[in-house]
């Protein structure tokens, strides 16, 4: 080999310079490098990199279950239900611990699901479902509830008769509630009780006591209408933690509007029906130190023979009044602490038309008493004028058609 001399050495340095010069001035040299730079140039500046990114995961689904997992004491007019979100339910069942599964219904491409069959007191549940996320994953749930225990149901006890029973025109409608009413949930408890009558009267609501109210239409109820309760108390909170627990309606027929009228100084008693006198007897009324009630009273009960003590009013063995225990026939009861509607005893037959010599109740003669009890039904009218005694109560019978109609209490519509 032929030794390198200074200007050999020269012109291969300036070449190589040349040659990375024009590397530079063409970027990454795909175009002008040359041909022993072509393999290096080419992996550098060729086919792009394999993507590494996968598909991200489904979202979480998130649930809303009602009653929450372990609830007590949930209203049994709950209705409960699972709402699915960023996926859906599917296998739903609601089962209690004794009878069959629960109804319901699937919602928004079911992505919801909610019970149509009501709830029962006292019993436990379960809640069982499947989530499916959008991927199509399945996740088994479950979770548990109970409804009001028996302790804390109420209901009410109705006193104006069954379905298809006619009454006398002027009997309220009496409910007396298994369980005190609070003040806050009075307003909700006569909404979810409805009066209609055919009549289209209109109605009043008079609570006694926090257990005992008592309705009325503002004069007596129409002769020969229907009157229709409707008592939608199911689930309905009367406070304290208690719940109604059933659903009625009843139907009653209305009688003739029959008023007897017993003047206390006339000794006179006229029986009207519909507006006509149809009976007119002699009476004898309320001695002086027994005077009979004034203004109206209404029959509670009839007896074909009623036995009488001097105890139950009050009276002892001494006193002046005391009587004898009795047999009275044809006896109408108008309160309960003792005035009836009856035929006088044989000592006091004289005395009708002519005196008033009772406890406070009206005598009347054997074929009038007679009369009286066939023809009269409860919740007929008594109306008293000229006695001295005071108006009923409402704890001693029907008292209502004594308070004015202003001052009756909460209407209804």
């Amino acid at each position: 080999m032929k030794p390198s001399t200074p200007k050999s050495r020269a012109a291969k340095i300036t070449a190589l310079s040349i040659a990375g010069a024009v590397i530079a001035l063409g970027g990454i040299g795909a175009v002008t490098a040359p041909q022993w730079l072509g393999n290096v140039v080419s992996q550098s500046a060729g086919q792009p990199e394999q993507s590494t990114t996968s598909k991200p995961p489904a979202p979480p689904v998130k649930t809303t279950v009602a009653p929450l997992n372990g609830a007590k004491e949930v209203n049994p007019i709950t209705a409960p239900s699972i709402t699915a979100v960023n996926g859906t339910v599917k296998d739903v069942k609601l089962t209690p611990a004794k009878g069959p599964a629960v109804k319901g219904a699937y919602s928004q491409g079911e992505s919801s699901w909610k019970a149509t069959d009501p709830l029962v007191f006292n019993t436990s549940y379960t809640l069982a479902y499947t989530v499916v996320d959008a991927d199509g994953a399945e996740t088994a749930k479950s979770s548990t509830f109970s409804t009001v225990v028996e302790k804390n149901e109420a209901d009410t006890t109705l006193l104006v008769g069954t379905l298809g029973e006619t009454i006398g025109a002027a009997q309220p409608i009496q409910l007396t509630f298994s369980e005190p009413v609070a003040d806050k949930y009075k307003a909700g408890v006569e909404k979810a009780v409805t009066v209609t009558s055919s009549a289209g009267q209109k109605v009043k609501w008079h609570w006694y006591s926090d257990k005992l109210v008592r309705i009325r239409p503002e004069t007596f109820w129409a002769s020969g209408s229907s009157v229709t309760l409707k008592q939608q108390l199911f689930g309905v909170p009367f406070g304290n933690g208690q719940i109604g627990n059933f659903n009625k309606t009843t139907t009653f027929k209305v009688g003739p509007q029959r008023v007897a009228v017993v003047d206390g100084q006339a000794l006179v008693m006229n029986v009207y029906e519909d507006g006509k006198v149809v009976h007119s007897a002699r009476v004898s009324t309320g001695a002086d130190d027994w005077p009979s009630p004034s203004g109206y009273a209404v029959i509670l009960e009839q007896q074909r023979v009623s036995h009488f003590t001097a105890e139950s009013i009050g009276l002892k063995p001494g006193d002046k009044d005391y009587y004898k225990p009795t047999d009275v026939n044809y006896a109408n009861r108008l309160t309960w602490s003792g005035v009836y509607v009856h035929q006088v005893l044989s000592g006091g037959v004289e005395a009708i038309g002519q005196r008033n010599i009772s406890h406070g109740c009206v005598g009347l003669l054997p074929a009038d008493a007679d009369w009286f009890f066939t023809n009269m039904k409860p919740g007929d009218v008594v109306q008293f004028k000229n006695t001295a005694g005071p108006p009923i109560r409402a704890d001693e019978g029907f008292g209502d058609w004594n308070i004015p109609w202003a001052q009756y209490g909460t209407p209804v519509s």
